[in-house]
């Protein structure tokens, strides 16, 4: 596998550096050739976590199609090999926003995701719909109804019916044109001194152009950043049933086993989940 990254890229590695962050069971390191190439190399190994493979190849898929001028990285190439599945992108020299999150940073951001979404809608390539993307996650509320339900917020117990109920409209309320990320953290973010860059894009889909903001503001929240409902003030009800869809998610999701080979998810979807349902709590008003 090496040897096919060098032969891709035309020269020897003579420095490859591990970048940390983010859930993914695998390589993620910026290179450096002795030809004085830059590259960025992601790859996943057969036998850790299926689900990564095949999210490794969407990515692929979506970063190929991905028009020129968006601020992605460039595909340079991928490839399978012995059940690896390898990508290889144009080197970004940037970095994560600092965390906690600093407010002229997190501005950047937000706004970059706002300017993205508008250059996006309607979508540039093809894409299934969110739906189709996310309908089996979201029915985060729908399953607890049948699942034990010990520890759960007493909150979340008193109105669970009620919020299997609003969750159940989320497809139709976040349904759109827009090509939407659908997996927007700072951990996807990479800041220049020009620009802010969006990375990872398997779960590229069709969807409401204020997905991604909702989508990324519990995270914000619980690194440091202000409450969700400062960031997003839209009073549609739409944009309600899409928060008691991802409140729900993060909650149930964060009750389960961790999946092979990413051992913290789990209690980050779960500080995610405290934000969510406090926000769906503002949202509602339910006592």
């Amino acid at each position: 596998m090496r040897a096919r990254v060098e032969e891709l890229l035309g020269g020897h590695v003579t420095e490859a550096v591990t970048q940390t962050g983010g859930f993914s069971p695998a390589t993620a390191a910026r290179l450096l050739l002795d030809t004085g190439r830059r590259a960025f190399v992601k790859a996943v190994a057969p036998g850790v976590n299926d689900v990564a493979v095949s999210l490794y190849r969407d990515e692929a898929r979506v970063a190929a199609a991905l028009p020129p001028g968006l601020p992605a990285p460039r595909l340079l190439t991928s490839f399978e090999l012995d059940g690896w599945v390898v990508l290889l992108f144009e080197d970004i020299d940037g970095r994560p926003p600092a965390m906690p999150w600093r407010r002229d940073e997190l501005d950047r951001v937000l706004a970059a995701v706002d300017e993205l979404s508008a250059t996006l809608t309607p979508a540039p390539i093809a894409a299934p719909p969110i739906a189709e993307l996310l309908g089996q996650s979201f029915r985060g509320w729908r399953l607890l109804l049948t699942e034990d339900q010990d520890g759960l917020d007493p909150w979340i117990t008193r109105h669970l019916a009620a919020l299997a109920e609003l969750e159940s409209g989320w497809e139709r309320a976040a349904a759109g044109n827009t090509l939407v990320h659908a997996d927007l953290r700072a951990d996807n973010v990479l800041l220049t001194d020009e620009r802010v860059y969006i990375v990872d894009w398997p779960y590229a889909c069709l969807g409401a152009p204020w997905f991604d903001r909702l989508g990324m503001l519990p995270s914000v929240a619980m690194q440091g950043g202000p409450r969700p409902g400062e960031l997003l003030t839209d009073p549609d009800p739409a944009v309600t049933c899409v928060i008691a869809a991802f409140a729900g998610f993060f909650v149930r999701q964060s009750r389960q086993p961790p999946p092979p080979g990413i051992p913290t998810v789990r209690a980050f979807q779960a500080a995610q989940g405290e934000v969510a349902v406090d926000w769906l709590r503002e949202r509602t008003g339910w006592s």
